[in-house]
């Protein structure tokens, strides 16, 4: 799934965004619609993770969707 069909679906994935990482408020979903940047960042400050394995991580959960 490319950037552009994860922020057109955002309203949608949200929801399985957040069952997944539920340390996330709803807000900081929210406020992220979707952007890959936002959400590597909100991965590494909730989550304590590097760089590489936030993104990595998020890819894995988005090819899954």
């Amino acid at each position: 799934m490319n950037q552009d069909q994860i922020k057109g679906n955002w309203a949608t994935l949200k929801g399985k965004f957040h069952e997944a990482y539920g340390d996330l408020t709803d807000d900081e979903v929210e406020q992220a619609k979707g952007d890959r940047e936002q959400l590597v960042g909100l991965l590494q400050t909730k989550y304590g993770k590097a760089r590489e394995e936030a993104e990595r991580e998020l890819d894995k959960f988005f090819a899954s969707v």
